[in-house]
């Protein structure tokens, strides 16, 4: 199982383990606060990719959700795809991002991968 969630949010029980999935860390939250069990950044998007799609998140997802997938078949992009993977087959996986809209950030995409 594979769920999705702020960093922001508080650590719950059935979490399982609880991955970090952005390049950066993220504002305001320490480490103890964010209670993390890894800190996988080589499945974030690249920072091109990432500053390009913010300028209009809207109207860009689509092709986002494409580049995205694209650069997820480097070859260590696909090694910590693998790494996820093998977590996600021991038990619970809650990949943490710093993103307000949950539902167009690349962990949406990552956890649709990642359930395939």
């Amino acid at each position: 199982m594979v769920e999705i969630k702020r960093i922001y949010d508080p650590p719950a029980d059935d979490d399982g383990r609880r991955v970090l999935a952005d390049r950066l860390w993220p504002r305001g939250i320490s480490k103890d606060e964010a209670d993390i069990d890894e800190w996988v950044k080589d499945v974030t998007p690249s920072t091109e990719l990432r500053k390009w799609y913010h300028e209009d998140p809207q109207a860009r997802h689509a092709e986002f959700v494409k580049r995205y997938e694209r650069e997820l078949t480097g070859p260590e992009q696909r090694a910590a795809l693998e790494q996820l993977r093998d977590l996600a087959a021991k038990g619970p996986v809650t990949l943490l991002t710093s993103a307000k809209d949950l539902s167009h950030s690349h962990l949406a995409v990552l956890a649709d991968l990642l359930k395939q």
